[in-house]
Formats: C-alpha cells, sequence, structure tokens
C-alpha cells in the first residue's frame, strides 16, 4: 500500500511537470527522498541495479537530466573529487558545509549571503535571484587526524 501511495505522489508530480511516467523514474525518485545526502548517477544506477536489472546508466543520466531541467532535482559539481551529485529539490533554501576528509555534508541552518545580497543591491543595484553556496574544509573529527 505505501509503495502504491509513493507511486502516486511521484506520478502527480510528474504530471505536473509534464514528464511522462516510468518505473525507471519513481524508482530514481524513490532513491532520491531517502538519499540523506546529494549522490552521484553511478551511487543510482548500482542501488537500481539490484532493485531492477533492466536499466542503463545512460537512462539514469538522461532522468537526472530531464529531473535537473524540471527543477525535481538540484544538480551541484564537488571541487573535491569534480563529481557531479544530485539531490531532490524540497524547494528549501539551505547550503552546505563539505568534509573533504570524511565528505561528511553538513547543512546550514541560516543563509550565511543575505547580507551580501543586500550589499551587492544597494551599492551595484544587482538584484540577486538566486544562489548556491558549498563551502569545502575538514570536519571536527578530520582536522584532528589532518593537524
Amino acid at each position: 500500500m505505501i509503495l502504491l501511495e509513493q507511486n502516486l505522489k511521484y506520478k502527480e508530480v510528474l504530471k505536473r511537470e509534464g514528464v511522462k511516467s516510468t518505473r525507471h523514474r519513481f524508482a530514481i525518485l524513490e532513491l532520491l527522498e531517502q538519499s540523506e545526502s546529494p549522490v552521484t548517477a553511478e551511487q543510482l544506477f548500482i542501488l537500481l541495479r539490484e532493485k531492477t536489472a533492466s536499466i542503463n546508466l545512460s537512462t539514469v543520466y538522461r532522468t537526472l537530466d530531464t529531473f535537473t531541467s524540471k527543477n525535481l532535482v538540484i544538480k551541484s559539481n564537488r571541487v573535491d573529487d569534480g563529481k557531479v551529485r544530485y539531490e531532490l529539490n524540497h524547494h528549501e533554501h539551505k547550503h552546505h558545509l563539505f568534509c573533504v576528509g570524511c565528505h561528511k555534508l553538513i547543512s546550514l541552518e541560516e543563509c550565511p549571503i543575505g547580507e551580501l545580497q543586500q550589499t551587492l543591491k544597494k551599492k551595484l543595484d544587482f538584484e540577486v535571484t538566486g544562489h548556491n553556496l558549498e563551502i569545502y574544509g575538514y570536519c571536527h573529527n578530520c582536522q584532528r587526524i589532518h593537524s
């Protein structure tokens, strides 16, 4: 029953965005929703292969590109390893600290860009319509290892 409810929810979201509903798209949405942190297309592919043997990596990439273009998924590039990661877009304003030691992702509760946005508006008459901030460094535990 829960799976049916999830599929109906995904079907509704895809229909609203004008995207055809398929079992692979449902499965990708489900995995992204279950993920606690952004994942690579390859990670999704491996998880999907465990669930269903009939999917190609190219299908995963095409689906993620479609979801990104419809703003269902957020695509971000990591500086430390150059890999692209994807996460479900919950339409929440958030920023992250990323530990380059253990790869832990820490969400920031407040937006550190707020004052900068106001300054840009006042001094340069520049209206910020959006931004994404990821800060790289070492978490508390990794600092002890690297010092």
